[in-house]
């Protein structure tokens, strides 16, 4: 974790970010670099007591998939990506990823 790492807290394996507009739980794998993330779940709860979830990857990380795919087969052999919830973002990183959230 470094300096740009938002202030959070392990639950878990969750970590949990709070901002003033909501709380996040990032659901990193095991040891995973908080600030390297280029694909994870989160699930996000507003004031309001509103909660949704998704999947955030990076640009980087969807042209892996559907290079892998291309050799697979799978998704008419890498031609497209779809992901139910997805948000796509071009950097990695929990710090980047709450403040894409945050805005």
């Amino acid at each position: 974790m470094n300096d740009s790492t938002p202030l959070g807290r392990w639950d878990g394996p969750w970590y949990r970010v709070h901002t003033e507009q909501f709380e996040t739980a990032f659901l990193p794998n095991a040891g995973e670099n908080l600030e390297s993330v280029d694909n994870i779940d989160v699930f996000v709860e507003l004031k309001d007591g509103s909660r949704w979830s998704a999947t955030i990857a990076t640009l980087a990380q969807v042209e892996i998939l559907m290079k892998r795919w291309a050799a697979s087969g799978e998704a008419l052999e890498g031609r497209y990506f779809w992901c139910s919830d997805g948000l796509i973002v071009r950097d990695a990183g929990v710090s980047n990823m709450t403040q894409v959230l945050t805005t």
